[in-house]
């Protein structure tokens, strides 16, 4: 009883805490360099990851069992998974636009584990005979942090796909202006025309250049996340293989959530090809990558909602089986 109260607290102050980070970013939205923000910010995830830590350790320890066991337990683990991903690079000071991602994916899939939909799931129950293995902790840790790696980099591509496709609007439909305003006008139109194009013109490379450089910058994140996730996925299908044959007896079942997973790695070793390659890096790869977004949560989630093949113990009906 007491870990069970303790463990509701520290979901409630994680959730809380995300909420209140949300709130900071899109005030920073509106009032721009406003350190303070940035700092409260990255404060709010840092006391997310060691209550969403003190949860799983509390988890733990009333199981007596490492806490990936249902959907509830590996819903915290992500969203754990999405602080850590935020954390990290703060450490080393780098500059990057992952919190604008791993805020709302960390409330998210916190607010799907506290909802009503896992209540049953959210009650610490004995260990699936299957999942009593020491590849428990090593197979599903190392998917659900691939999940977390892989999640964030689409989404940085998908970020990179919207601002792209935004500035090719924006340079057709300034170009269709400028011609039409360059025979509209007389002479001396024209030339007060042509100054205020020049001054356009210096303000919108400008603003180009800018774009231009977070661009650079989603690109260059996106493919350093999904690298991680990719190595993450790797490690977890193989270790997944080896503790299906010590279970089952064969290496690979094609069971549903192993058919997805290998398309999963398929899907982003595809995307990892084409940045071998100039000509297809920044959009043309960001548009695998998207892809690769709508597959893991078919992975993830989608298998697990239906509760079919050898992988159903973290479907909403474990507690009723």
């Amino acid at each position: 009883m007491i870990f069970s109260t303790f463990e509701h607290i520290l979901t409630h102050i994680s959730f809380s805490v995300v909420s209140i980070v949300i709130t900071i970013y899109l005030m920073s939205l509106l009032v721009d360099g406003i350190v303070e923000l940035y700092d409260s910010s990255d404060k709010g995830m840092i006391t997310t990851f060691f209550c969403i830590t003190g949860f799983l350790i509390t988890r733990w320890i009333s199981s007596r069992h490492f806490p990936l066991s249902d959907l509830y337990e590996s819903l915290m683990f992500l969203s754990w998974s999405f602080s850590i991903i935020h954390i990290v690079p703060k450490i080393w000071n780098h500059k990057n636009h992952l919190s604008v991602i791993t805020a709302p994916s960390a409330i998210f899939t916190q607010g799907f584990a506290t909802s009503g939909l896992l209540t049953e799931l959210q009650q610490s129950a004995i260990l699936v005979p299957a999942l009593k293995s020491q590849w428990l902790m090593m197979h599903v840790s190392m998917m659900v942090l691939s999940y977390a790696a892989l999640l964030c980099g689409s989404l940085l591509s998908v970020a990179l796909l919207v601002i792209t496709f935004r500035k090719n609007i924006e340079i057709f439909g300034k170009s269709n202006h400028l011609l039409i305003g360059s025979f509209s006008f007389s002479e001396i139109q024209c030339m007060n025309e042509r100054n205020n194009v020049l001054r356009n013109t210096f303000f919108l490379s400008f603003r180009n250049f800018h774009r231009y450089q977070l661009i650079q910058q989603l690109d260059y994140w996106s493919y350093r996340v999904i690298s991680l996730g990719f190595i993450f996925l790797t490690i977890g299908i193989l270790s997944g293989a080896v503790w299906a044959n010590e279970a089952w007896g064969a290496y690979w079942n094609w069971d549903p959530k192993e058919t997805w997973a290998f398309i999963t790695w398929t899907i982003f070793a595809i995307y990892l090809h084409t940045r071998t390659n100039k000509n297809l890096q920044g959009a043309n790869s960001a548009i695998v990558a998207s892809l690769g977004f709508l597959i893991i949560w078919i992975c993830y989630f989608g298998v697990n909602l239906l509760g079919i093949g050898l992988h159903s113990y973290g479907s909403f009906t474990l507690t009723s089986n």
